[in-house]
């Protein structure tokens, strides 16, 4: 068997807000807008459910929850990442 490493791509994400604080209306409806200006190219429908947010991907519909990332991929699709899995397969990159 033939072993492969992942290239490394740089990419964009948002976090969906996580503590209670944030879920308060006010921060909640500032971190909605954030990640609907984020993802203001995208040609393929979303839909808030609550705190909730359905993504229209290539695999199908994604469910993003609280706390989950939003990645924009390398072809400029958005998908939802669970933090654990972006934690481990992501690092912050410092911008120059």
């Amino acid at each position: 068997m033939t072993k492969y490493r992942k290239r490394p791509v740089i990419i964009e994400a948002v976090q969906m807000p996580t503590s209670e604080y944030e879920l308060l209306p006010v921060a909640t409806a500032k971190a909605m807008e954030e990640i609907e200006t984020f993802m203001a190219s995208t040609k393929r429908p979303c839909r808030w459910k609550g705190l909730h947010l359905e993504i229209e991907t290539l695999e199908g519909v994604m469910t993003a929850s609280p706390g989950d990332w939003i990645i924009k991929g390398v072809h400029g699709e958005f998908y939802p990442c669970k933090p654990d899995i972006f934690e481990k397969t992501y690092e912050k990159v410092e911008e120059e």
